[in-house]
């Protein structure tokens, strides 16, 4: 799979992380049935590879579905026993090494531009800038010109309006967690609200 391809075709990927793994799951089945086309269940979800491998059975082997926060070699088997079809990490570290070792294209978490560039050589296919709250849009337009190639993933604290922002300023693609999930993972949020909020930022990426 390319990786960079798929985030610059869809925009829009949404961040699962709960601590009720049957109301992660419905949470998984209601973003792809809503539209989404990429999703990352975060490892720090309760029992996430359960959440991904139900998930997955469900929806088949091609959806594009993740695991998030790989740190180590041991977060990459997780993901590979899972089933994810990519990982996202939170920062540099060996989990992009081990998970490129396993076959899995990566999301590399980074911040700076020296982080960019060795998430890239690290063998990243794109880079998870977070937290891009910290930065903002005009922090993505200043990083065109010296990597006009790059595939950038913004993420942390992005609602929709944020999201069309980023994308403007040359992001591939938004990540979004809690302001696109809310409680629906942890069991407390209605699916209904959670297909509204998908349809809002759905809009807001096209």
């Amino acid at each position: 799979m390319n990786l960079s391809v798929a985030l610059r075709e869809h925009r829009l990927v949404a961040i699962v992380r709960g601590q009720d793994p049957d109301a992660a799951v419905s949470t998984v089945l209601t973003l792809f049935d809503a539209g989404v086309h990429l999703v990352e269940v975060s490892l720090t979800t309760a029992n996430a590879g359960s959440v991904v491998s139900r998930a997955r059975k469900e929806l088949g082997a091609d959806v594009l579905l993740g695991c998030g926060t790989v740190v180590s070699a041991q977060d990459a088997d997780r993901a590979v026993d899972a089933g994810a079809a990519f990982v996202v990490t939170p920062a540099l570290g060996p989990g992009i090494a081990a998970s490129r070792a396993r076959g899995l294209p990566v999301i590399g978490g980074a911040l700076t531009p020296s982080e960019m560039v060795e998430a890239m050589a690290r063998g990243a296919q794109a880079v998870k800038l977070f937290p891009a709250s910290v930065v903002g849009p005009d922090y993505v337009r200043a990083l065109r010109d010296p990597f006009p190639d790059l595939s950038i993933v913004p993420v942390g604290g992005i609602d929709a309006a944020q999201a069309a922002a980023y994308l403007a300023a040359g992001a591939a693609a938004v990540g979004v967690g809690s302001p696109l999930i809310g409680d629906a993972a942890s069991g407390h949020g209605s699916m209904d609200e959670l297909r509204i909020r998908t349809h809002a930022f759905l809009e807001a990426v096209r």
